[in-house]
């Protein structure tokens, strides 16, 4: 098992951070930076997989596990990432445990899923290397599914059922919208703290991206981003002295 796999499955509060800046500078100063994992966003930020390989390299150099946060949940999409050596995926927009299934089985090699099977020539098996890349693979990957909307919330436990899923990850942004409030909403941060206890209840990992990160991990959320390193990089430039 993976580092980052165990540490989900003991319960362990992760702390980590939103890597959404292109280039592998970027993200080997962040995987340095001292976090438990780094999300390689190519929702929000670049989809470019030949970018995405080079942070996944910087990052594994800086010694940070590496998520990839996918823009869909398409098969194709999914391989791409898992095939460059990702340690795990996030995938955003899963309204139900049929979506979550089809997913968990993308990202698993046959007998257990259908991920395509390309494995001599990719990176995540050292190009072939590795020969039981396809049984680690499918053991060791870790998959998380972004609840964001009031169907999520609604089928929150049947996605939590699915076999394979290791966190749930909350997304008050697009929960709020969905709603048609404010992510400060109060409804809204009742959802997602009601949301949190029913996903660490089911036994599966609680993830949130929002203001103010140790109130979620008192609120039972362990797998908790401190902040995306645009924003921190914006803030600490706002902040330096013009002479």
């Amino acid at each position: 098992m993976n580092v980052l796999a165990e540490r989900l499955a003991r319960g362990d509060v992760l702390r980590g951070l939103w890597q959404v800046l292109p280039g592998a500078v970027a993200a080997e100063v962040a995987a340095e930076a001292g976090f438990d994992w780094l999300v390689l966003d190519g929702e929000h930020g670049p989809w470019d997989p030949s970018g995405i390989r080079e942070r996944l390299i910087a990052s594994r150099a800086g010694g940070c596990p590496a998520i990839v946060r996918v823009p869909c949940g398409e098969d194709w999409v999914l391989k791409q990432a898992l095939d460059l050596g990702a340690d795990g995926v996030l995938v955003p927009m899963v309204h139900d445990a049929a979506t979550a299934r089809g997913i968990v089985s993308a990202c698993r090699y046959p007998p257990a899923g259908t991920r395509g099977n390309g494995a001599a020539v990719t990176r995540a098996s050292g190009f072939g290397r590795d020969r039981d890349h396809a049984e680690r693979a499918n053991r060791n990957l870790s998959i998380w599914v972004q609840a964001e909307s009031r169907k999520a919330l609604e089928t929150l436990e049947d996605i939590c059922a699915v076999d394979g899923v290791d966190c749930v990850f909350l997304g008050p942004a697009d929960l709020a919208g969905d709603m048609g409030a404010a992510p400060s909403d109060p409804a809204v941060i009742a959802a997602c703290r009601d949301a949190i206890g029913r996903i660490r209840a089911a036994g599966v990992a609680a993830g949130i991206f929002a203001a103010e990160p140790e109130v979620w991990v008192e609120a039972g959320a362990n797998v908790v981003a401190m902040g995306a390193d645009a924003v921190l990089l914006r803030q600490a430039l706002a902040g330096a002295p013009r002479r």
